[in-house]
């Protein structure tokens, strides 16, 4: 009995306080060198180029996405849900690990490292390890994660447009960023949560907080996610780390970490990863400090491309970034090249380095996947978008799309 209250450590976390880790099992998952990787990759990318606070980690959101679906399970249990503790243990596993498989830097870099596979992909290849480490016991977690178990709710708590970990990073990425229009009630969404036919539905009474929720989730993608100068730093750190690996398939020498070595010298896809085991535990080794580490020795490389990309970020001389809601028109972007080949004396075959456009997307609520359904006092049901006086369908379901150009100033 010691050995286990002993593992019921608390973290007091600056958005809900003082969380208990729920037992054993969960302690030293959390305690493993994959999981504590994730305190050395930011939440947010480059973000804190723009809002100097934001240098929360995935450690960070992993821990409180666990303690919102802790909460969320006692709502439904004190509803008459019936949730086992093994099912709760799974649940609560199941959202802890949804991030493990994030590379260095989040979201930025996440098809530049590796090629066909992504985090969620990676993520699942690391709980069936971490499940052989620890005797199985990942088994159950695992389902819910692939949204393979019968009761789909709990999937729906881990996935979906209403699930902990969405009410976890808007809150914490407002909090961490300073920008207000993110700030969601949490704790209301939650007491609200109940579940029909399988199904999460949220109680007539918290239709206004849902409300505000996809509204907050908006405004933070163009706010914050999304914001015009986030997009140029992260694009030029994307644009390094081609460039190192077109040095690197001309068999340069680069100075870089053991792990990054491995992934910058070979080109890894999914099916390397299924095949070599040797790949994973390499990307379970990557992080933020390989990358920003190889960043300030690379800025003093004789490559005169990689060093001005590197010093650029280091000192924050960002590319200048226009942004439409039109496709940038052909004859503008060569013209634009070519004013910037002129002025920086570049050469044609290097130019993308320095001139590059692409788009990006919001989406803010899909009507036509499972979406988010209101039970009203008569036992009827409504998805939100017909059941808000506040928020019309036309607009929620359109993706909003934009196109950027970014250039050296």
């Amino acid at each position: 009995m010691q050995k286990i209250l002993n593992k019921r450590k608390i973290i007091n976390d600056p958005i809900y306080g003082f969380i208990t880790i729920p037992d054993e099992l969960i302690y030293d998952l959390i305690n493993h060198p994959y999981f504590q990787r994730l305190r050395r990759i930011k939440q947010l990318g480059m973000t804190n180029l723009v809002y100097p606070g934001a240098l929360h980690t995935r450690f960070h959101h992993a821990i409180g996405a666990m303690w919102l679906m802790v909460e969320a399970i006692k709502v439904l249990q004190s509803k008459g849900v019936e949730i086992s503790k093994e099912e709760e243990q799974g649940a609560i596993i199941a959202i802890l690990l949804h991030d493990i498989g994030h590379g260095p830097f989040s979201h930025a870099l996440e098809h530049t490292i590796v090629h066909g596979i992504s985090h969620e992909d990676i993520s699942e290849m690391l709980m069936n390890k971490l499940n052989k480490e620890f005797d199985g016991k990942l088994s159950l977690a695992i389902k819910i994660f692939n949204d393979k178990y019968p009761k789909k709710f709990l999937h729906q708590l881990v996935s979906s447009q209403l699930d902990m970990d969405r009410l976890d990073y808007l809150k914490r990425d407002s909090f961490y960023t300073g920008v207000s229009e993110g700030v969601i009630s949490s704790d209301r969404i939650i007491k609200m949560l109940n579940v029909l036919n399988n199904q999460l539905i949220i109680e007539e009474k918290g239709i206004y907080s849902i409300e505000k929720f996809i509204i907050a989730r908006r405004l933070m993608y163009w706010q914050v996610y999304l914001h015009k100068t986030v997009l140029s730093a992260e694009n030029m750190l994307v644009k390094i780390l081609q460039r190192a690996k077109e040095l690197a398939s001309e068999k340069k020498e680069l100075f870089c970490s053991p792990a990054l070595s491995k992934f910058l010298y070979n080109r890894y896809g999914k099916k390397d990863f299924d095949k070599n085991p040797e790949v994973l535990e390499l990307f379970a080794k990557l992080d933020d400090y390989d990358i920003f580490g190889a960043i300030k020795v690379w800025a003093d490389n004789e490559d005169e491309i990689l060093s001005y990309l590197c010093r650029c970020l280091i000192d924050r001389n960002l590319y200048k970034i226009e942004i439409q809601n039109e496709e940038f028109k052909e004859s503008y972007v060569k013209a634009k090249k070519k004013e910037i080949a002129t002025k920086y004396k570049i050469k044609k075959e290097d130019l993308d380095y320095f001139v590059f456009s692409s788009s990006v997307a919001n989406e803010i609520y899909n009507v036509d996947k499972i979406g988010i359904t209101i039970l009203f006092k008569n036992g009827k049901t409504k998805d939100i978008s017909k059941s808000s006086d506040q928020l019309n369908v036309e607009v929620l379901n359109k993706t909003v799309k934009k196109w950027f150009i970014c250039y050296p100033r």
